[in-house]
């Protein structure tokens, strides 16, 4: 089943980048026009301009924003303004956030995790993938050869075993800690220990993978894999290429909320919709709500939680 590997992570030397909630940005599906500006403008070394570069007029082939983020990578290693770690290692992450009033805290690991193919069912996505969006993060992963920000996937940590591994390495100052444009609050830990990542890596071995947020990283990474192996010869089946970072969460970690999509239909009959309904409730429980009170929308969340 899943393959877990540790692995020498990149990040902001904070000798020289001393506010790292300048600099931190959010996945890139979620950065508007306007947050892109925000975080252009908030420090010269925002992560922005590599996982999400501003598009300009004048692109071309050769110079474009994939180009750009690469040309920024680039630069930033050679300035020691992004440093690689000494030793391999997996990442503890506990993210602290604030959800109606209540403040919760996810836990989770980043690793590189060996690529599956869907069909093999040993990473499972639970949502179908649109061309251009994968095609957008191809792109970035030909020019840069690096994954920029990690898959979120979740595991079922069976008897605790994860959960107690990561408990005694918190004992240890974190390797980052710091706030990001949102206030919200992030602690990372550096899991080094051959014998605790042996154990991490065989508790994971065995079940599969369920992505929760990255099913176009994740094809994209597929795709530049059999790209590679059409161009590679020979192969080990070791390179980096095989492999792609990933966030894992225990499914019944406390900090794992699942907010809801909420699902409008339209443009069908009254007689249509009344068979709809007759129908759904064979299935399901169902609740209706007024759409003129001014906290419908409050119901249906309270409901919800």
């Amino acid at each position: 089943m899943a393959e877990i590997h540790p692995f020498r992570g990149v990040r902001y030397n904070q000798l020289l980048v001393k506010d790292l909630a300048g600099v931190i940005c959010p996945p890139y599906d979620i950065i508007t026009p306007q947050l892109q500006q925000e975080l252009y403008h908030q420090s010269e070394y925002n992560f922005v301009r590599v996982e999400s570069g501003r598009e300009l007029p004048q692109d071309t082939v050769t110079d474009n924003k994939y180009t750009r983020s690469a040309a920024t990578l680039e630069r930033w290693l050679g300035q020691g303004v992004l440093v690689a770690d000494e030793a391999p290692a997996i990442y503890l992450h506990d993210h602290y956030f604030n959800h109606k009033g209540k403040e919760y805290r996810r836990r989770g690991i980043i690793a590189c995790v060996r690529l599956e193919e869907w069909d093999e069912m040993v990473v499972r996505p639970h949502e179908g993938t649109l061309v251009e969006h994968t095609n957008d993060r191809l792109s970035l992963l030909w020019v840069c050869q690096a994954n920029t920000s990690p898959i979120l996937a979740l595991f079922e940590d069976q008897g605790q075993q994860v959960s107690s591994l990561l408990a005694a390495q918190e004992q240890s100052q974190p390797i980052v800690s710091s706030r990001d444009t949102c206030g919200e609050r992030h602690n990372v830990w550096a899991i080094t220990d051959p014998e605790v990542i042996n154990q991490i890596c065989h508790s994971l071995a065995h079940q599969p993978l369920y992505i929760a947020d990255g099913h176009h990283r994740y094809e994209s990474a597929l795709t530049y894999q059999r790209e590679r192996y059409a161009s590679s010869s020979p192969v080990s089946g070791d390179e980096a290429f095989n492999f792609v970072m990933m966030e894992l969460v225990d499914f019944y970690d406390p900090g794992l909320i699942i907010l809801p999509p909420h699902r409008l239909v339209r443009g069908i009959s009254r007689a249509t919709l009344s068979e709809l309904m007759t129908k759904l409730r064979s299935f399901f429980e169902i609740e209706e709500l007024p759409l003129n009170i001014p906290d419908a929308w409050q119901q249906v969340d309270d409901l919800l939680m």
